[in-house]
């Protein structure tokens, strides 16, 4: 019922924002990392982040479901959806460039797509979703400029790194529709307390954190990281899988290129190509052609 009266441009909004706070994750990666190692990194991420979503569900009167069953659940959303994914990208941005990792990170969707079609086929994979994974691409293409795949070549493993952790995002994705009914913070809590559980004990034996001296610039990325990138961005995720489905959610990774290109524009000095313009586009007309409630849907609508 919730998802016939969700209203699509609020959802739309969400989707821009969420693609906003993925895409800020990278430079926040990027600094992160210069002085505190990737588990480390990611372990204190889901720590701060699992924190403060549980504060939130207990201001709200919300309590974690106490069944072994859903926590069984929210492990397995954890290493799909953070302690695997966000490791990988921590660890691969050690030599692959922000800009790059965005890149090879979008194509999220085209793997929901094809995990739908192959696997679960829980959603219509119609024409226009395959149309709409095709133009998003080629929008990335144009907005990045093709010269910028000329490093796929070098750093082959960070590269695959970055593809495993997509293939992950992917399944996390088709995964996160199991929560359906509960309020969108509680599998967001509850698979980052997950992902701490896990990720605390290797960062202690890997890196030994009381040895390390992190920079101011890598603590407050951390911290943005944590709070905006992760909690609030992940309360939104849990919401958009059921209101726009997988494959439409994960469709904000066309909108995480141009937007990780608009950041390194205003802090980083570096340009837009000449077909930018186009590109926007070509991102826009796939995002909506990935989104847009089928007409099945539509009609069944008022007998809610």
């Amino acid at each position: 019922m919730s998802e016939a009266r969700s209203n699509p441009v609020v959802e739309y909004a969400l989707l821009a924002v969420l693609a906003t706070l993925w895409g800020a994750s990278y430079t926040f990666i990027k600094l992160g990392i210069a002085t505190i190692p990737p588990v480390t990194l990611i372990a204190a991420r889901t720590l701060i982040a699992g924190l403060l979503l549980l504060a939130i569900l207990h201001m709200r009167g919300i309590g974690l479901p106490r069944d072994a069953e859903t926590w069984k659940r929210f492990l397995f959303q954890a290493c799909l959806n953070s302690v695997v994914p966000f490791t990988l990208i921590a660890w691969a941005e050690y030599s692959v460039d922000a800009g790059l990792a965005v890149i090879l990170n979008s194509t999220t969707p085209i793997f929901t797509f094809l995990l739908t079609v192959a696997i679960t086929r829980h959603e219509p994979t119609t024409g226009r979703k395959l149309l709409g994974v095709i133009v998003g691409m080629a929008g990335i293409c144009l907005i990045i400029g093709l010269q910028a795949l000329s490093g796929l070549g070098r750093e082959l493993i960070s590269q695959l790194a970055i593809i495993a952790a997509t293939i992950s995002y992917a399944g996390a994705a088709i995964f996160g529709r199991n929560f359906k009914g509960l309020d969108p913070l509680v599998p967001a809590a509850g698979s980052m307390l997950c992902g701490t559980v896990l990720l605390i004990p290797a960062s202690l034996v890997i890196d030994r954190p009381w040895t390390l001296e992190p920079s101011t610039d890598s603590i407050l990325a951390l911290l943005g990281l944590s709070v905006f990138s992760t909690a609030l961005a992940f309360a939104i995720y849990f919401r958009l899988i059921h209101t726009l489905g997988s494959v439409g959610t994960t469709a904000q990774a066309y909108l995480r290129v141009p937007i990780g290109v608009g950041i390194g524009v205003l802090f980083l000095g570096e340009s837009l190509g000449s077909t930018a313009w186009i590109g926007f586009v070509c991102v826009f007309i796939g995002v909506v052609a990935m989104t847009m409630p089928t007409k099945a849907k539509t009609v069944a609508a008022p007998a809610d």
